[in-house]
């Protein structure tokens, strides 16, 4: 019986010729990541092991980023916390202030996941490095402590679901707009446990910003990973930002999916997700009138330059509407670099924005843009639960960035055709 790219990453991990859904393996890990939030509770499990060293101190990466900039003094105790622990154990791949970035944007772009690889992460988007072809996943604190330990984890072998991906997307259509659709059609337990594995041609039309945002979207619809296979542009990518070897591997022909779904995406229109489930989803046309009082454009999932550029092609030359808060959040420092070169900056500052270090604050309902009672947000982020960004009686609508901005110019939820783009 022939495997998924799952399935092949994970069998050579675990040292076996083959595997299949439901097998349970120990497997190795290329790398382990911990972030402000889940780390501290890693660390003091750890410390309680009494361990002297972690498994290899090149493979573990500690990045705070939910609460940084340091919201209060709880925060702070926990970056505390991590920065300790990782100057305790010479941990090389350590970002924080002046070299920060959202982790799952941060990762990529310096390099330390290429194809192949497997990655375990104490944060449920660490499934966003499926993008570049390697097995990433979100774990509890707990494994990702004993990970950062042993270098080894356990998994259950996923089935899969196969998305074929054909054509290409019209103008504004992005893989925000794709992945969103796809979560709208299976719902937020359609991939349960599962591999989401993308094919077909249409995967060629994507950049790597759009395949990183559908990837890190996968756990929305419960999956255990979301994985692409490596292509020409997988290959560019990585040899700009790494110098690690990789490995592609690509899916039998005979392998075993549970369902397979094919997605035109010339017939896709830009989408947001209603409250309070990502699978609430409609086009905007099907939206009808809903004024908003902010917009949130940035995140692990929409935050990369490409998002960037979206966003001030829709806000150059205009403003956001009156009373509305829009709030930009560069994913790194690198992209926030690049953003200043650009001009983009300059655009969303003359436009009424206000654009902030990286950080996850608003995302999570952190800092940096907490909704109150009754209000409503149109956000780039990847999750629109109750209460998920403020208040519980706040709405979230979850949308590409130029959705979003397109909204932050008419105060209600838009797309870039209705300001004649």
């Amino acid at each position: 019986m022939g495997m998924t790219m799952t399935q092949k990453i994970l069998a050579a991990h675990a040292g076996l010729e083959s595997v299949c859904a439901g097998q349970l393996i120990e497997a190795n890990l290329d790398m382990v990541l911990a972030n402000d939030i889940t780390g501290p509770v890693a660390i003091h499990e750890v410390e309680r092991l009494n361990k002297k060293n972690v498994f290899d101190k090149d493979k573990i990466a500690l990045v705070p980023d939910h609460f940084t900039p340091n919201k209060d003094i709880k925060s702070a105790e926990h970056c505390k916390c991590v920065r300790e622990f990782a100057k305790k154990h010479d941990i090389t791949n350590y970002f924080e202030i002046g070299e920060m970035g959202i982790e799952h944007a941060l990762l990529p772009e310096k390099g330390l996941i290429v194809a192949g690889e497997t990655c375990i992460g104490a944060d449920s988007h660490t499934c966003t490095y499926g993008a570049l072809g390697a097995f990433s996943t979100g774990v509890g604190s707990t494994d990702m402590g004993a990970g950062m330990m042993t270098g080894k984890a356990w998994f259950k072998v996923p089935s899969a679901i196969r998305f074929v991906l054909r054509g290409k997307p019209k103008k504004w259509v992005s893989g925000k707009d794709v992945i969103l659709h796809i979560i709208g059609m299976i719902g937020v337990d359609g991939a349960l446990y599962k591999s989401m594995e993308f094919v077909g041609d249409g995967i060629k039309n994507l950049t790597m910003d759009d395949r990183f945002t559908i990837a890190n979207m996968a756990i929305e619809a419960g999956a255990k990973n979301g994985i692409f296979p490596v292509d020409e542009l997988t290959i560019a990518y990585m040899k700009e930002h790494s110098r690690k070897n990789y490995t592609v591997y690509e899916a039998d022909e005979d392998a075993e999916y549970d369902e397979t779904y094919v997605i035109d995406l010339d017939q896709l229109e830009p989408t947001v997700a209603f409250p309070h489930l990502p699978e609430n989803t409609k086009t905007v046309k099907e939206a009808g009138e809903v004024k908003i009082d902010q917009v949130v454009i940035g995140s692990c999932t929409n935050g990369r330059i490409d998002d960037l550029r979206a966003a001030a092609a829709v806000l150059k030359g205009r403003h956001v509407a009156e009373g509305m808060r829009c709030i930009i959040f560069p994913a790194t420092q690198s992209i926030y670099l690049q953003a200043i070169e650009e001009g983009l900056i300059q655009t969303f500052i003359l436009a009424g924005a206000v654009v902030s270090t990286p950080t996850c604050g608003p995302c999570l309902g952190g800092h940096m843009g907490i909704l109150a009672a009754g209000e409503r947000a149109v956000s780039t982020t990847n999750r629109n639960f109750v209460g998920r960004m403020g208040h519980v009686d706040s709405e979230i609508y979850l949308a590409s960035p130029a959705v979003a901005a397109a909204s932050a110019v008419l105060g209600k939820i838009a797309e870039p055709a209705e300001l004649g783009l």
